[in-house]
């Protein structure tokens, strides 16, 4: 029994089905660092960067609304908890060649909020 709960807890990690962290300072934080170039939400849609609406399990450079770097566009990456938390930490480290003008976010708190926030705008 302890292992299939360790292993249910691990898999819910892992695919982004469970959500660490405060979704309403996630939804502070959006707006204030990422709302004036990304969008979530009913009427979401491509700006000065993709739509974010399911993010997690969606392959980079997938939206069709958005006109993507070449760099992410090779990234051949697929939007994780693990793989969001990266690239928000060192965009250009993940991505080297991303236009994404993000220095990143060092706070591991801060980005499971964010995080949490963006999966609530997961399709069901």
């Amino acid at each position: 029994m302890k292992n299939t709960v360790a292993l249910t807890f691990a898999w819910l990690l892992s695919t982004g089905a469970w959500a660490a962290g405060d979704v309403p300072a996630g939804e502070k934080l959006f707006n204030r660092m990422c709302g004036g170039c990304h969008q979530v939400g009913e009427s979401a849609r491509a700006s000065f960067g993709p739509q974010l609406n399911s993010i997690f399990g969606r392959p980079s450079a997938s939206t069709t609304d958005y006109q993507y770097s070449d760099a992410m566009r090779a990234a051949n990456l697929v939007w994780s908890r693990q793989t969001l938390t990266a690239y928000l930490q060192a965009p250009k480290k993940v991505v080297p060649g991303t236009r994404m003008i993000f220095w990143g976010l060092s706070d591991l708190e801060k980005i499971d909020n964010l995080l949490a926030y963006l999966q609530t705008f997961q399709a069901q």
